[in-house]
């Protein structure tokens, strides 16, 4: 069964090597595992619901609960302290366009309150409930699931969009076909949220973003249907399809959804190459993504995160021999980890690694073959779940992410990280940090920093830990010219820093879409904007 109160199946779980546990108590000092709420101690805290009664809503403690909250980290410190906060007062869970509308109906005339549930992985709080009097209905599309067509000439299918990655997939596969899209919240996030928020997989450099993949579909609104039409291109006028990408389930509810879907690559490897510093990385990965190599992934770790993900996997003995090798080539102290993803036709992707691992030797890069390769790929959809280990360890971990021009890069890469290790200086607490640049574009990169600190016993004082971190890096971000998001979405954690992306009047523009789909407010009140 999927947690409650944090990520994942609860029967998968990711253990921390010994040396790995050294590796965080030398970087931050021992963790004290925090005390969590039961789950029966909870449900006895829930409210009795606030709707009216309908035959599509569920209405038990249990149920309201897990629809409640995303995984970021306010939510997981809400969950586990047992404060879960405003809570939706039924779970609707139609199978059909004509019943999601019914839902809409019912909510305008009970003045409810909509929340579009997909996977429940947010990181920044889309589908928190609003408090207040209004009674709150969210509305999970995880019944409408199926591939509904694929035209193979085209390579069009359309699926309902509360299909989950691995369905999708499947699916799709099982007709010669992929999406290829990756993100880390594969496992259980779904399409029609991926839509929603702009999401990145981790592929994308071959694949694309959800906006090349996302070709058209239906959404339900609270004035009517809109409906996306198919085509490879269009200069009828404004594209709709890109008020609905990016939404975040403030216009209507994604019901169905076209992608591009590709045919299954005759092959798929990732490789891994070492450059001797961060500033020969980054520079041989800026001439690679210009180069206009059809490769499927470029992901550059800085030194530091290299350094923490040799400690995380353990293999001592395997990791000081790679060590030991890389130092007789000269890459020593200070190197990079580059993982190289070659996928599609087998003599294409044959001559753009070929091309790829010489632009590397050019930089110094030392290519060691699959073996990380193959680790990372092996463990890519795993890794969420070392929050969870680290969590009962007595740590915190998040994760923010932006976007720049390659200019910008390696100045908003220094202060994002220097801005997370000074900001709890103040009661002399410790903050590792790392980076990786995931996503990288013939004019830019995006920038994604995991950073992990000790939990104190008191919840408010995780929170506030939390608050100080996340604003001083968003300051950055903002300050640096990056995006406040790449691939998270907005939500109500990013919201207070979006006016310096989109200015007065875009933000006046994206309420005006919202008054005119929502004109009474229904749906999904307090995120993206006002």
């Amino acid at each position: 069964m999927r947690r409650w109160n944090g990520w994942g199946d609860d029967t998968q779980d990711y253990p921390l090597p010994e040396g790995a546990a050294r590796f965080l108590e030398e970087a931050l000092g021992s963790g004290t595992p925090p005390v969590d709420a039961a789950l029966e101690d909870v449900l006895a805290t829930v409210p009795s619901s606030r709707l009216l009664p309908h035959p599509l809503i569920v209405t038990d403690a249990e149920t309201r609960l897990r629809h409640a909250r995303g995984q970021s980290f306010p939510d997981w410190v809400a969950l586990r302290s047992g404060r879960a906060g405003p809570l939706p007062d039924g779970v609707a869970f139609p199978t059909t366009g004509e019943e999601v509308r019914d839902l809409l109906r019912y909510a305008r005339e009970t003045g409810a309150r909509v929340i579009p549930y997909g996977g429940g992985t947010s990181v920044v709080g889309h589908i928190n409930p609003p408090g207040g009097n209004a009674p709150v209905l969210t509305l999970s599309l995880a019944r409408m699931n199926r591939l509904e067509s694929l035209e193979e000439a085209s390579g069009l299918a359309r699926f309902g969009a509360g299909v989950t990655g691995p369905d999708l997939e499947a699916q799709l596969r099982a007709r010669g076909f992929t999406l290829g899209h990756y993100p880390q919240s594969f496992e259980f996030s779904t399409l029609g949220g991926w839509i929603a928020t702009r999401s990145t997989g981790q592929q994308s450099l071959g694949y694309g973003r959800i906006e090349r993949l996302f070709s058209g579909g239906v959404v339900e609104t609270p004035t009517g249907t809109l409906i996306l039409p198919d085509f490879p291109a269009s200069a009828a006028g404004p594209d709709l399809r890109e008020i609905v990408l990016g939404s975040e389930g403030r216009l209507g509810v994604i019901t169905q959804a076209s992608v591009r879907a590709s045919r299954l690559p005759q092959v798929e490897a990732f490789h891994g190459v070492f450059l001797p510093d961060w500033e020969r990385g980054r520079e041989a990965v800026r001439a690679i993504a210009g180069a206009g190599l059809p490769l499927s992934m470029l992901r550059l770790s800085t030194p530091g995160e290299t350094v923490t993900t040799l400690a995380l996997a353990g293999h001592d003995r395997l990791i000081g021999a790679l060590e030991r090798m890389l130092a007789l080539r000269g890459v020593k102290d200070e190197k990079c980890m580059l993982i190289i993803g070659v996928t599609g036709r087998e003599k294409v992707a044959r001559a753009a690694l070929r091309e790829t691992l010489g632009l590397c030797k050019e930089h110094g890069g030392v290519h060691v073959g699959q073996t990380f390769g193959k680790q990372w790929h092996k463990s890519r959809f795993r890794t969420p779940y070392l929050r969870n280990t680290l969590w009962e360890r007595g740590y915190g971990v998040d994760t923010l992410e932006t976007a720049a021009p390659w200019e910008r890069v390696p100045a908003l890469v220094a202060a994002i990280e220097n801005a997370l290790r000074s900001a709890l200086a103040d009661i002399d607490e410790r903050v590792h940090v790392f980076t990786h640049l995931s996503h990288v574009y013939p004019h830019g990169s995006s920038v994604y920093t995991t950073y992990i600190f000790r939990l104190a016993a008191d919840p408010e004082e995780n929170l506030h830990r939390w608050r100080t971190l996340k604003g001083r890096a968003s300051e950055a971000i903002v300050a640096g010219g990056g995006t406040i998001s790449h691939q998270h979405g907005v939500g109500v954690d990013h919201a207070p820093y979006l006016a310096a992306e989109k200015g007065a009047l875009g933000l006046e523009a994206i309420r005006a879409l919202c008054a005119c789909f929502d004109p009474d407010g229904l749906l999904n009140p307090g995120k993206l904007v006002e």
